[in-house]
């Protein structure tokens, strides 16, 4: 089953403005996303999807293929599926979407997604990682509960589950998962996705998978060792930054 990734850059995000544009390492971010991917050789076809001609142009100049879409998208996953909806890439039997701000995604995450899509385990697979208890108590950091079958109960940004006696701490502890942001999907699964309106739960939480779980799309997630996060602020361009410039082999790391 061939693999097509796709990166939405949308240029008009408020708490790191301009952010695909934003330099690591001496290149635009979106372009070490794109790089990052392609190292990892999870996907097959690797393209960024963007409205903003500006980003367009950026892609251009370090031979990254991008196409520009829509500019009413309401969300990455819709970006996703116009670029994905497009005869040139009609020989894809999987999506990856690949968030744009995630210059450090692991092979694990990817890979992960895709082998539940591929294994026919679930029509969308996801990734997630064991934290620290800490975590249930930050709404930035996007929680997940699984059924015993490895897919998704539920997403949310409250403390889930949650610790109702301290005594049932060290059982806590294995249970605490942050979800990692990729997705993977069969066709006819994002296509479902993005043609429903946006659920009560999702506009509550300002979680969009909780529109396909509420439909009854399974949503499998893959366990994988913790990553280093998106860059959703200046601190954590800064962070990523120190990152880069500590390691030898750059993406490698």
């Amino acid at each position: 089953m061939s693999v097509l990734a796709v990166i939405p850059a949308r240029l008009g995000a408020t708490r790191l403005p301009r952010k695909p544009l934003q330099a690591l390492g001496g290149a635009p971010l979106v372009v070490r996303v794109h790089q990052r991917v392609v190292a990892l050789g999870v996907a097959d076809t690797c393209v960024v999807a963007t409205d903003a001609a500006e980003v367009l142009a950026a892609c251009a100049a370090h031979d990254v293929p991008a196409v520009l879409t829509r500019d009413d998208h309401p969300s990455g996953t819709d970006r996703v599926a116009e670029v994905s909806a497009r005869a040139e890439f009609a020989a894809h039997d999987v999506v990856l979407n690949v968030q744009g701000d995630e210059p450090f995604v692991t092979a694990d995450a990817l890979a992960g997604a895709v082998a539940i899509v591929r294994s026919g385990r679930a029509p969308i697979g996801t990734a997630a990682s064991v934290t620290d208890a800490a975590a249930l108590h930050r709404p930035d950091v996007v929680k997940v509960v699984l059924r015993d079958d490895g897919t998704a109960l539920y997403f949310s940004r409250a403390p889930i589950p949650y610790l109702r006696d301290a005594a049932d701490t060290e059982q806590l502890r294995p249970l605490v998962r942050q979800h990692i942001g990729v997705y993977a999907y069969t066709r006819d699964a994002l296509q479902q996705w993005v043609r429903w309106t946006p659920h009560p739960l999702e506009l509550i939480e300002r979680l969009e998978q909780l529109r396909p779980l509420a439909h009854g799309l399974a949503i499998g997630v893959a366990d994988v060792a913790p990553a280093a996060g998106g860059i959703d602020t200046p601190d954590d361009l800064a962070r990523a930054q120190a990152r880069w410039h500590s390691s030898l082999s750059g993406l490698a790391s």
